[in-house]
């Protein structure tokens, strides 16, 4: 069958507690009862202003309750989901409303002044709706609170398809962003069943759901969404907590801050989080060991982390310091989901970069032949299933990263990796930033993963950047844990005791920050421009 994320937002708002939290922000609770009127509403008056099925609405917001809200009601409306990272700026922002043909776009007040920039040169939109988190910000703009609260909050009652779509724009490592086209119904069949209501099991139809959904009484997993919900990541959990009668849980940090974060979960009951890699998980492993007892984790049963890896050391310690919850790993991207898995609980071994590869999953050299497990092959993983529908407007991107071998509709979205023996995958990195040194391929994370277990070393990137004699240099940004002096000669010399020479950083270079976009993962361009500047290369 197919399934419709309207469908169950409907469905299951007829038998969950009107009273079960349903979005609960900076400890503000939104109810289910409450949730369910406006995000009703909200749907019906996008389709009252000419709004039409398959119409694009662009979310300029930061993890806010209406950034959920509007998506539930984009699904009840069947208008298309875009996400836009907040961080864009005038000519960014401008380039994914055009590319995307979004016809509204709903904005936060604290990014007014770039929407006025960038308004007059977009005449396709029709609609900009403010979000207000302050004092107004456009004149004249309509304004959500306006829209949530006309109507009677009932369902449409229209008909609706598996074959919806929902855009998840994805700013890559080079190039522009792509928008990443997936149907409803292939979402769920990777995500569908990863929610309490089902234990984490698929139902059959729509009616096992529903009945799933209401045994669960007045319990409903609350999940915190700690990276921004405009990334894969974060709307991903939000969808698979929201369609399982949860609980999604946000807080309005403009910078992460692992002591709220705690605080948080200690006062709202979290039961799940949702990070990516160290860039969280470390900082929270600071706050723990700079705090202990200080905070209650007795409700809080597991930590999820994909797009990014997740150190092993970093695991141990959090598992230290709450032994009762599991650890979990996922390898997806915006072009595929469910490549690969683990789980870590604690007094089990703790691995770096290892996957259990996922039942649809092979693993292929550039020639489209499958690589041998044990073999030292490096291959692109590949998926095959639910996949995307391809890129938006951009058949030749969408050819390549979608082949059809033996057969079979692949997604190959250009992670290099290794089967071992037992046929787990050893994740070696996108080989967009691979490095090509001396004729050597050289995948970052690698190096990263290595400079990171260093004890005076907070955070670590990597890139390759124009070489003469090389082709390219294997360059290091290295962010030094406060109080600890690091030298370049030492740093050079540590990397070369866990690798081959080769993989060794040429040049080594220090700051107090490291460049990450907000959901934690690697901001690579910024970092090769840094590092040119730095080292004086045109």
């Amino acid at each position: 069958m197919g399934w419709n994320y309207g469908d169950v937002s409907d469905a299951i708002g007829e038998v969950i507690p009107g009273d079960n939290p349903a979005l609960i922000h900076d400890g503000k609770v939104t109810t289910w009862r409450d949730f369910i009127f406006r995000t009703n509403n909200l749907a019906s008056q996008l389709l009252e202003r000419g709004l039409k099925t398959n119409d694009k609405v662009a979310f300029y917001l930061r993890n806010v309750p209406e950034y959920s809200e509007l998506q539930v009601a984009c699904f009840k409306a069947r208008l298309v989901h875009v996400n836009i990272n907040y961080r864009y700026v005038a000519d960014e922002l401008h380039y994914i409303i055009d590319n995307s043909d979004s016809k509204a776009v709903f904005y936060s007040t604290e990014f007014a002044d770039r929407v006025e920039v960038i308004k007059p040169n977009l005449p396709k939109v029709e609609h900009w709706i403010e979000v207000q988190d302050g004092a107004q910000g456009i004149e004249g703009a309509t304004q959500y609170e306006d829209l949530v609260n006309t109507g009677n909050g009932k369902p449409l009652g229209i008909e609706r398809s598996p074959d919806d779509e929902v855009f998840l724009y994805t700013g890559g490592t080079t190039g522009m962003p792509k928008g990443v086209i997936w149907r409803q119904t292939s979402i769920w069949g990777d995500e569908g069943g990863a929610n309490a209501a089902n234990d984490y099991t698929p139902p059959k139809d729509l009616a096992e759901h529903v009945a799933n959904v209401k045994a669960m009484g007045t319990f409903g997993a609350r999940i915190l969404v700690a990276c921004p919900l405009m990334h894969g990541t974060g709307m991903l959990t939000a969808m698979a907590g929201m369609s399982g009668g949860g609980c999604v849980v946000t807080q309005s940090m403009l910078k992460f801050d692992a002591n709220e974060l705690w605080t948080c979960v200690e006062r709202d009951g979290v039961n799940a989080i949702s990070i990516v890699g160290d860039a969280f998980a470390k900082p929270m492993l600071n706050a723990m060991e700079e705090n202990p007892g200080r905070w209650d984790f007795s409700s809080l049963m597991g930590i999820t982390s994909s797009g990014l890896m997740w150190s092993p050391d970093v695991k141990k310690g959090l598992l230290k310091h709450h032994p009762g919850m599991v650890l979990m790993d996922k390898f997806g991207s915006s072009e595929g989901l469910g490549f690969g898995g683990v789980e870590t609980r604690a007094g089990e071994e703790v691995s770096s970069a290892k996957f259990e590869i996922g039942p649809t999953c092979k693993v292929f050299t550039e020639e489209f032949k499958e690589v041998t497990p044990g073999s030292d092959e490096v291959g692109f993983i590949a998926m095959r299933g639910h996949l995307p529908v391809g890129y938006y407007k951009d058949p030749e991107k969408t050819g390549k990263t979608f082949p059809t071998i033996n057969g079979e509709r692949y997604s190959i979205p250009g992670d290099w990796c290794q089967v071992r023996a037992d046929g787990s995958l050893i994740l070696l990195g996108r080989g967009s930033v691979c490095i090509n040194s001396g004729g050597e391929k050289i995948y970052p994370e690698e190096i990263e993963e290595v400079l990171k277990s260093h004890e005076g070393v907070e955070d670590a990137l990597v890139v390759g950047v124009p070489d003469d004699k090389w082709g390219q240099s294997v360059t290091a940004l290295v962010q030094p844990t406060p109080g600890h002096a690091l030298e370049e000669k030492a740093m050079i010399a540590f990397v070369k005791t866990k690798l081959a020479a080769y993989k060794a950083p040429k040049k080594v270079l220090f700051n107090d920050t490291i460049f990450r976009a907000p959901n934690g993962k690697s901001d690579y361009k910024r970092v090769t421009n840094y590092a040119k500047e730095k080292l004086g290369i045109a």
